[in-house]
């Protein structure tokens, strides 16, 4: 079996430093979908991991399963916003958000950015993420 063709493009100017763990830029074309903020909860709404790498994993899924509705795959994924209640617990969790991260999304690093926030509207919710999609 081969592997089908990207279905984007990334930007890097050549002159700039590798990026690591996304893409500076991303030129698609196709029909695009818009997956609002999601948490680390299931689909009944009840939050089964308290931690960040484990709600990281949940709330990928949950974007995979939205887009999915649309035919989408994680590949399709050019942008993420992620919204975190407190920087240091992200940075102190950066292996186990990375393998969480790769057991939903492989090896595809779209745009990201990350913000930390104040808190998020569910009590327990750790991170929040909002992801765009170009499906070809």
């Amino acid at each position: 079996m081969t592997a089908s063709p990207k279905p984007h493009q990334e930007l890097h100017p050549a002159s700039w430093k590798k990026a690591v763990g996304y893409a500076n830029g991303i030129q698609a074309e196709g029909r695009m979908v818009f997956v609002g903020g999601q948490i680390g909860w299931n689909g009944d709404q009840v939050f089964e991991e308290k931690g960040l790498a484990g709600q990281t994993r949940q709330t990928l899924e949950n974007i995979v399963a939205v887009l999915a509705e649309a035919g989408g795959r994680p590949e399709h994924i050019v942008r993420f916003t992620w919204y975190v209640v407190d920087k240091q617990e992200y940075l102190s969790n950066l292996k186990g958000v990375g393998e969480a991260y790769r057991a939903v999304m492989g090896r595809h690093f779209p745009t990201m950015a990350m913000v930390q926030v104040v808190a998020l509207m569910e009590d327990d919710a750790r991170v929040e993420i909002e992801a765009t999609a170009v499906i070809p």
